[in-house]
């Protein structure tokens, strides 16, 4: 992707060749466009920081577009849009705009806006004393999604009322790093009046609180001067590198029959000509693109059907977001689907799943019911929202969602990734049995210490009424800490780094399976080393060793006796020495994990304790 200066509001219409020609300053893969570097985002380009503009401002013609139907009705998009390429062939890639403003020079300490230190243009140079400036360490955010300039002035002064007002030589103000050590108290504010303070304690939650500074709703992504008023939220100070400053929400779903089919295919590019229409205009249109040459005319209206049929049943509630994403209608889908299967045919191009080869000899591993080979799949990711401070649930208040645009466009960006993987159900009538086991030690009672906390957690956020109420179940804890175990055994031993694995949650009072597989933008997709661990005989072996790892720890006996881990206080057994796993292969931010369920605690009994194991 490629990231330009400037922005493209209040510019009027521009040709390619004018926008084209405006200054590079750096570019970023497509896919951190959706997971790093996002709307919203800061950018460290050299010794400058930017932010990366909204969507609306843009210039992307011509890049190719994403269709995925399930996801499009669910998100209520039109369709995605792969983020230009660094070298776009048309278009000029992303706006930035430069984030933050204030700039502090490394030679005189002047601490002022970027324009104001009269260095030639663009060189981030002090025009006073010929050194290079940086940018400000310190920002302000909120857990609406705001961002804003962090309030030097008002942390030097302290609420006091300086004579002379803010200008003028006399107030002047100046960064300066003592060295002495490498806290915060080292670096120190100092104003002309005389003045000054350290930085020790600006990210205390009630820092600015303290000083009466309120949050001044700004969103910079969409414009310098849009700003959101009466916000409540209390500003907190972060570090511009900070991961807290920045966190995606990413939906995704998997090309499933007929979705990815090609007749599909062809119906979704013209669904806005199609849907909606009598079966007359359907086959007139269907007649002039020449899809009767390979297609009759009842199987075009059944795919018609099914993607209008599709688009209103996977519409969202508003007011009902989904508690667990592991649950969700796009998820009950893949689910079915993955357990039935699709062979490999010309028309399953992006859906290749099947059992695995099998004799009587083969041994079956008590406690999975399921084994299905993924030999190919296409998913489709695409940012949503983000939100700062606080990393986001599903069931997040609306206004913690920052918006990508300022409401007139229907797309949003996306990528699409080819991989293979391994399915595995859990045996229904044994967890039912394990589920069902009552008593203070049983596993819904371990559980319970989890679901009043996230519960907590939830009512914190200012979610109310149902949607308060924690779904978090002994069965989720289970699959999710399963799926963790195996990543972990895999990276061992199919040559894969945990990081490029990924897991896919199942999880409701009908579901409990998982996906685990690793994908690539490349269209090539994996080489087959995850599925070879699917085959009977390595998967048992796979699993007794995983077991076997998380049977221990080496922070025994406190991690299998803590009762409160992880962010938020949502793990149970779990820590960095046995379960948990690279930001990139979990989908629940490393929470709602427990060995103990799986192997047991000594009280609670674990699901694959039993002794036939």
């Amino acid at each position: 992707m490629g990231l330009r200066s400037g922005s493209a509001r209040g510019r009027g219409k521009e040709t390619p060749e004018k926008a084209n020609a405006r200054k590079r300053l750096g570019a970023v893969r497509r896919a951190q466009q959706i997971t790093t570097y996002g709307v919203g985002s800061m950018v460290a380009i050299g010794d400058q920081s930017f932010l990366v503009s909204s969507l609306d401002s843009w210039r992307v013609w011509g890049d190719p577009e994403i269709h995925e139907p399930r996801l499009e009705s669910r998100l209520r998009v039109d369709g995605f849009r792969l983020p230009p390429a660094a070298n776009p062939p048309s278009g000029d890639g992303v706006r930035v705009r430069r984030f933050p403003t204030q700039y502090s020079c490394q030679g005189c300490g002047a601490l002022k806006r970027y324009r104001d230190f009269n260095g030639a243009k663009g060189e981030g140079i002090c025009g006073s004393c010929d050194r290079a400036v940086t940018p400000s360490r310190f920002i302000l955010a909120c857990s609406n999604g705001h961002l804003d300039e962090f309030p030097y002035w008002e942390w030097v002064h302290r609420r006091t009322d300086p004579t002379g007002g803010r200008d003028g030589e006399k107030h002047r103000l100046k960064l300066i790093t003592t060295g002495r050590t490498a806290s915060l108290r080292s670096i120190v504010i100092e104003c002309g009046c005389g003045k000054k303070a350290s930085m020790e304690g600006a990210f205390g939650g009630r820092a600015m609180k303290d000083l009466g500074i309120t949050c001044p709703g700004g969103q910079p992504w969409l414009g310098t001067q849009t700003k959101v008023t009466g916000c409540t939220e209390i500003p907190r100070a972060l570090q511009r590198g900070s991961s807290a400053a920045w966190f995606p929400t990413v939906r995704s779903s998997l090309s499933i029959p007929p979705w990815h089919q090609a007749l599909m295919q062809l119906v979704i590019r013209e669904k806005k000509m199609l849907l909606g229409e009598d079966a007359e205009w359907i086959e007139r249109v269907a007649r002039k693109k020449e899809w009767l040459d390979k297609y009759s005319v009842e199987e075009v209206l059944r795919a018609v059907r099914t993607l209008d049929s599709a688009a209103a049943e996977l519409q969202p509630d508003p007011e009902t977001p989904p508690a667990l994403e592991a649950s969700d209608v796009l998820r009950e889908e893949e689910y079915r689907q993955l357990l039935i299967g699709a062979e490999e045919t010309p028309e399953n191009e992006h859906f290749v799943c099947v059992p695995p080869m099998s004799s009587q000899d083969d041994p079956r591993f008590p406690g999975i019911d399921r084994t299905m080979l993924v030999k190919r799949l296409r998913e489709v990711r695409a940012l949503q929202y983000f939100s700062r401070v606080d990393t986001p649930l599903p069931t997040d208040p609306k206004r913690r969602r920052a918006p990508l645009h300022h409401g007139a466009v229907n797309w949003l960006p996306a990528i699409e990734v080819i991989g293979e993987g391994v399915f595995l159900r859990l045996d229904p009538d044994r967890l039912t049995a394990w589920e069902a086991k009552t008593g203070p030690d049983s596993p819904a009672q371990r559980v319970a210490h989890l679901r009043e906390q996230h519960t907590a957690v939830l009512k914190s956020r200012g979610v109310t009424g149902t949607a308060a109420e924690s779904p978090v179940t002994a069965r989720l804890v289970l699959l999710h800490t399963l799926a963790h175990a195996l990543i972990n055994e895999w990276s061992l031993d199919c040559g894969y780094p945990a990081a490029s694995l990924r897991e896919r949650l199942y999880v409701s009072d009908e579901m409990a399976g998982m996906l685990l597989y690793t994908a690539s933008s490349d269209s090539a997709g994996s080489l087959g080393g995850v599925i070879a661990q699917g085959t009977p005989k390595k998967l048992a072996a796979s699993l007794r060793a995983a077991l076997d790892r998380v049977s221990w720890c080496s922070a025994d006996p406190l991690c299998m006796e803590s009762d409160a881990g992880g962010v938020d206080s949502l793990n149970l057994a779990a820590c960095h020495a046995c379960v948990l796993l690279p930001e990139t292969s979990c989908e629940m931010n490393n929470t709602f994990l427990d060995r103990g369920l799986l192997v047991g605690t000594g009280a609670t009994p674990g699901y694959f304790a039993a002794p036939t194991l």
